[in-house]
């Protein structure tokens, strides 16, 4: 468990047995959080529902990727989140005894915030719910979702210590996790594939003089025949993942006279270190066919869920939130026509299948399950310290990015060529820009035309960058350059020379108005 003491949160009853509310987030964790946050500073109304009164225990998700931080930047959360956290660009391989290689994820200068981020899931709901409350979403602590009618509007059964209430809801969003109760009551499954091997997660509070890097053993001497890792978090808590294997009782290795002595082997007999959560899990690559369901819609793990390794879970959840909420917004202001909300399906679904083949590949290659597989692992392994092209091969997690919606129906083509990556679809690199960041300055509430010394007269808000520079660089600009950015800062489309007619066009076609 947590050493510090939980925060409870006061349970506040509705003050009606039956309630209509526009936006209803169910449940509050980071992607729920992330959700209502965004909505909220875009001027809606939004009820969070949780069936529990404080943020989770454990550390759960802990690595945040650059992207997520530039959302949590926008919705004002970043900050806290880095000064508390542990800040890496750094990983190391091993096999057995020795490094076979280490990897820079953010070798270029030039960039607001790192690669990654180690925090405590509970940290960063503790941050998100601050923000939440100081913006005024209503958050319904301690009521648990019983039973769901989708006759009409989604109508909400709801359990709370004071009796039983109903919510009917205008949108109802689903945030509440891998075992989602919205799901189960709509009788919705997942399908791809469920894997045997057992993993233990330990918490360990010690002090320490490792560097801050991510840590990944194949075969280590202190954990033969499994797989180890070990990271840094905040609060000189370090998070330890041991492979246990298929046939590991779940019960029984939970138990501290099972996991202090495979720590002891990893630490040192020597080092002084206390349990502050232990957990056994196994894991799933699974997703729903669709995300949405009329006036229903699944994001984060209630819509698709990842092994570990790549920090693939929390990071692709809080981008199905910033994918969703502009979306949501102008939809609900007479922007765009509710067919807008068929692309965050369109987007967000072919993430899923992204995160789903990185993580399943990392799985099959850190477990094998076949004589070939293992046999390609061990030649891997072997020649990776001597041979760069054998580094590829080897996989412990590939870490999250942000997905490219490539296909998306809200991309205007390029008819200009261009080279780089800040392509349609792409999220928009962040660059300096005179004394901060460019990417502050780029959606949030609305589109933005991002241009190079371009002048066309357009109704979208505009941001000037000089055509030298980082920023030039990576947006290949030259005199003349636009791109029309959206709310979540991803590139609609881009040209070498705008028209007012050509802005238009592509601003319609990316609020789903015309295809």
């Amino acid at each position: 468990m947590r050493s510090e003491q939980m925060v409870r949160f006061p349970f506040r009853p509705l003050g009606a047995s039956r309630v209509h509310r526009k936006v209803v987030v169910v449940g509050a964790g980071p992607v729920g959080l992330t959700l209502a946050i965004d909505l909220r500073l875009k001027g809606l109304d939004v009820t969070l529902v949780d069936e529990d009164d404080t943020v989770s225990t454990g550390s759960r998700a802990i690595c945040w990727a650059k992207r997520s931080l530039e959302i949590f930047d926008r919705l004002g959360v970043a900050g806290p989140m880095v000064a508390r956290g542990i800040t890496w660009n750094t990983g190391r391989v091993f096999h057995r005894d020795r490094q076979v290689y280490e990897f820079n994820l953010l070798a270029e200068a030039g960039h607001a915030f790192p690669a990654f981020v180690n925090l405590q899931q509970y940290h960063v709901e503790e941050a998100l719910v601050a923000r939440a409350e100081a913006l005024g979403v209503e958050i319904l602590w301690k009521h648990r979702v019983v039973g769901l009618d989708l006759r009409e509007a989604p109508t909400l059964a709801v359990e709370t210590p004071e009796g039983a209430c109903t919510i009917e809801a205008g949108w109802l969003l689903a945030c509440d996790g891998a075992r989602s109760q919205i799901r189960k009551l709509m009788s919705l499954d997942f399908k791809g594939q469920a894997f045997e091997d057992r993993f233990l997660i330990a918490d360990v509070r010690m002090q320490a003089d490792f560097p801050t890097e991510r840590w990944f053993w194949f075969d280590p001497p202190f954990h033969p025949g499994g797989s180890a890792l070990l990271h840094r978090q905040a609060d000189d808590i370090w998070r330890i993942d041991l492979q246990l294997g298929p046939d590991a009782d779940p019960a029984e290795e939970r138990k501290p006279e099972r996991v202090l002595p495979r720590l002891r082997a990893m630490l040192g007999p020597e080092r002084p270190f206390e349990l502050d959560w232990v957990s056994v899990y196994t894991f799933q690559c699974r997703r729903l066919e669709r995300f949405r369901h009329g006036r229903v819609i699944f994001l984060g793990d209630a819509a698709h869920t990842v092994s570990p390794f790549g920090a693939r879970g929390g990071n692709s959840g809080v981008q199905d939130a910033d994918n969703l909420a502009w979306k949501l917004k102008a939809v609900l202001a007479g922007l765009a026509p509710e067919g807008l909300l068929d692309s965050y399906d369109a987007e967000r679904g072919p993430a899923a299948d992204e995160n789903i083949l990185n993580s399943t590949r990392s799985t099959d290659f850190i477990t094998p399950k076949t004589g070939a597989s293992r046999r390609l692992r061990a030649a891997a392994l072997s020649l990776a310290g001597d041979h760069p092209f054998a580094r590829s091969l080897i996989n412990s997690g590939r870490l999250s990015v942000p997905t490219v919606y490539l296909d998306s129906p809200l991309n205007t083509a390029d008819v200009d060529a261009f080279s780089g990556r800040a392509c349609p679809g792409d999220a928009a690199p962040d660059a300096p820009l005179g004394d901060g960041w460019l990417l502050p300055r780029l959606g949030g509430g609305d589109f933005t035309l991002l241009g190079f010394g371009t002048d066309v007269e357009t109704s979208v808000p505009s941001v000037a960058a000089p055509i030298s520079g980082l920023a030039a660089e990576r947006y290949d600009a030259t005199v003349g350059t636009a791109y029309l950015i959206r709310p979540d800062q991803h590139i609609a489309a881009r040209w070498r020379h705008p028209t007012p007619e050509g802005v238009a066009a592509a601003l319609a076609r990316a609020r789903g108005v015309s295809r």
